[in-house]
């Protein structure tokens, strides 16, 4: 399943959601379901290790853990 980007006109959040394209999205902020999709940036190529090394980091401090292995404490 795709990743979209949308914008919540109820609560203004702007939140990411896994989700198919036929499926009405709903805000887990707020539960509005007045939700506009934004136009995607292409994310850049993280093949630098200073810059993997930086986002596993800032990751693991705000607690997303599913990109880790078991072995890096995921």
């Amino acid at each position: 399943m795709p990743l979209f980007s949308f914008h919540c006109a109820t609560c203004d959040k702007d939140v990411e959601l896994l989700m198919r394209l036929s499926d009405t999205p709903i805000c887990p902020a707020c539960g509005g379901k007045e939700m506009h999709r934004l136009l995607s940036r292409v994310a850049p190529d993280l093949k630098t290790p200073g810059l993997m090394k930086a986002a596993r980091a800032q990751a693991r401090r705000e607690g997303h853990t599913s990109n880790f292995s078991r072995s890096e404490g995921g």
